[in-house]
């Protein structure tokens, strides 16, 4: 199986190098023109209450496997990857990025969350990757699941040298639920909007489904 096929010690480039292996590294090309104007800034959101409040031992950038276990989490696999840029489009290395989502029925990995008893305990719920001179992130993980009152989404923090910090959401579009949901519609701002919402398509030659989306992150 694929999953199992994924050694343990994943690590930024390894995982790099097996989405590549399935098609996916033009997921990271960009053509040096595209940064001719200023890029929309990343807008910042809510942080919500479902940041951990103690965050897990396993706090790699690959959320399927909770340290050396063999049994992988419920839900869809999900490549979440980009780039930290500065609005010139320059790359931010030594970017720390940090996720956490809802597990495929919709807990966090927090106390307050509903159904906290019922979590998928094979779900990280959490991970943290560092950016090097690319920019470049990347973690796998699974497509969110759905819990009262929210789209699917992902929180993202994000820390660099020198720049405050920003906090933000990424959405997937075609969501039904996006049209409804309160916080992405505080933005206000088409363009900016649009910059959260990416599409999850499918990875070619996948054996298990797996989806990956393209998130860049542009810091003010």
């Amino acid at each position: 199986m694929e999953i199992q096929a994924m050694n343990r010690t994943v690590g930024r480039r390894t995982l790099l190098k097996s989405l590549g292996a399935v098609g996916a590294s033009a997921l990271f090309l960009r053509a040096p023109w595209i940064f001719a104007e200023e890029l929309t800034q990343t807008p910042a959101q809510t942080e919500g209450p479902y940041y951990p409040v103690q965050l897990p031992l396993d706090r790699d950038n690959d959320l399927v496997i909770v340290n050396d276990s063999v049994t992988p989490a419920i839900g869809t696999i999900s490549y979440v990857s980009g780039r930290v840029l500065t609005v010139s489009g320059s790359p931010i290395r030594n970017a720390t990025v940090e996720i956490w989502q809802a597990d495929n029925s919709g807990i966090y990995l927090h106390p307050r969350s509903d159904g906290y008893a019922r979590r998928d305990q094979n779900f990280q719920g959490y991970g943290r990757f560092e950016t090097a001179s690319s920019g470049e992130y990347l973690f796998r993980t699974i497509k969110p699941g759905l819990y009262t009152g929210r789209t699917r989404h992902v929180h993202f923090k994000i820390s660099a040298p020198g720049l405050r910090p920003l906090t933000t959401q990424l959405y997937i579009q075609g969501e039904p639920q996006n049209t409804r949901d309160n916080v992405l519609n505080q933005i206000r701002d088409p363009r900016a909007r649009e910059s959260v919402v990416v599409p999850f398509e499918p990875m070619k030659d996948s054996s298990v489904g797996a989806l990956a989306a393209h998130f860049d992150i542009v810091m003010g």
